[in-house]
């Protein structure tokens, strides 16, 4: 982001609620779409809800889909380093100078629809809700045939649910923002399930019967087709590859087997087939097969930054976005079938808001050692907090005043033994963080004491 008018534009974002701060409201995002002649429905809409893997899942589809041919805009959340990396052209991060084009274009709309709420007694928008409007405008913009749309948080009152998905997919859905969610995975999957749109196709991974329920209710009342992982496809088969896995997938309208996949982890097969089926439900209705040349190619060329990622060499570090307890378990899992170490040292570092208990017992088979530090975030919780959490799980614990600090001394303990390796987790803003550490520092040189 070059242009230092997207600077600027990026501070007038930052300078408003941010994203801890949620309402419930579509209205006034819908409002300012109205006023700039609806531009989120100028494309097709592929919407991705969940608890864990919807970036994952997002980004697998978005690659598939622009193997196609077609040329495709892609909204994730939330950003590990820079808000333009949440929304990608045909694959890449959307230029500086478009984001100031399109914000020159849209304040006189926002600044009047700000006018509106203060005259109302309510809050400006949001960071999020103008990300989203900025990101539905540059892919008209561009323009774009399809874009693939990760919502920010549930579903149905989510900002983008003011998009119109022609499929809506399904993540795992777990326990996460009971606070602004529900206490139980049935209330959860009811505002997840406010995506679902009248006659869309409906995917999803294997839910709870809790889940399930729901979300089989909420496409019968809308008229949607709806397959889940384990009936309408699923993940046949799955092994080691070099820099990832190899896979076969029983689509919605075809098997597909011998796929590469560059990502490691069971969870990544998963997110994978669901992948599939969403590209099968958008281009064929689910019934004509994805070109194996096509799919190879989409597939093969799929990333997920932050994500089982490899940052360091010698000794090895990998980084990890991992932030609630279901994502911990997928990661544990992951290192447990993709690496072979025998001991593991977790630089973890936890927002306020999040279940540390519950991420930190399920961290405790691999956990080594723990390098408790604090999140660059002023909802990050407690270094000492949590290393309290961690030592009443019976961990070795050590705390550390930043990522910096925690990981030196964590790529110190591991430099001690071929048989050690690093994996740092427990918030999308820690896992940024430590992509721009090991950039700078140039971990993949090796350890250097």
């Amino acid at each position: 982001m070059s242009d230092k008018r997207a600077e600027a534009v990026e501070q007038a974002l930052e300078a408003r609620k941010g994203e801890a701060w949620v309402e419930p409201r579509l209205e006034r995002t819908r409002r300012v779409l109205e006023l700039l002649d609806d531009p989120q429905r100028t494309f097709r809409v592929v919407h991705v809800t969940g608890t864990n893997g919807k970036t994952s899942t997002s980004r697998m589809i978005e690659s598939i889909v622009r193997a196609h041919g077609l040329r495709t805009g892609l909204f994730t959340s939330p950003q590990l380093r820079s808000f333009t990396e949440r929304m990608l052209v045909d694959g890449e991060p959307i230029d500086g100078a478009m984001v100031a084009d399109i914000w020159e274009e849209i304040e006189p709309i926002v600044d009047l629809v700000d006018a509106e709420l203060t005259g109302a007694g309510e809050a400006p928008l949001t960071f999020f809700e103008l990300l989203t409007v900025l990101a539905f405008a540059a892919f008209a913009d561009a323009p774009v045939d399809v874009a693939i749309i990760e919502v920010g948080m549930g579903g149905s009152w989510d900002s983008t649910n003011t998009a119109d998905g022609d499929v809506a997919v399904f993540g795992p859905i777990d326990i996460d923002h009971t606070d602004r969610l529900g206490e139980t995975i049935a209330d959860i999957a009811a505002v997840k399930a406010g995506i679902i749109k009248q006659d869309a196709a409906v995917v999803s991974a294997r839910q709870e019967s809790a889940a399930d329920a729901v979300l089989r209710a909420a496409a019968t009342r809308n008229g949607a087709s709806i397959a889940f992982e384990g009936q309408g496809f699923a993940l046949l088969s799955q092994r080691l590859a070099v820099g990832g896995q190899q896979i076969s997938v029983q689509g919605l309208a075809a098997t597909y087997d011998d796929l590469y996949l560059p990502m490691y982890g069971t969870h990544q097969g998963f997110n994978a087939a669901l992948a599939i089926a969403a590209v099968e439900s958008l281009i064929g209705a689910g019934t004509l097969p994805i070109a194996p040349d096509v799919l190879a190619e989409g597939l093969a060329q799929s990333t997920s930054p932050g994500r089982l990622q490899l940052v360091g060499a010698a000794p090895t570090v990998l980084v990890d976005a991992a932030h609630n307890p279901h994502g911990a378990r997928a990661l544990v899992t992951a290192l447990q079938e993709s690496f072979d170490f025998d001991e593991w040292g977790i630089v973890l570092g936890i927002l306020s808001e999040k279940d540390a208990a519950g991420i930190i017992g399920a961290l405790a088979p691999v956990a080594t050692h723990v390098f408790a530090t604090a999140v660059s975030s002023d909802r990050t919780a407690d270094a000492d907090a949590i290393a309290d959490v961690a030592e009443d799980a019976g961990l070795n614990v050590t705390v550390h005043h930043d990522l910096a600090d925690a990981a030196d001394a964590a790529r110190a303990w591991a430099a001690s033994s071929d048989r050690r390796a690093v994996v740092i987790a427990g918030s999308v803003v820690l896992a940024g963080e430590a992509l721009t550490l090991a950039e700078n520092e140039d971990w993949k040189s090796g350890w250097s004491s």
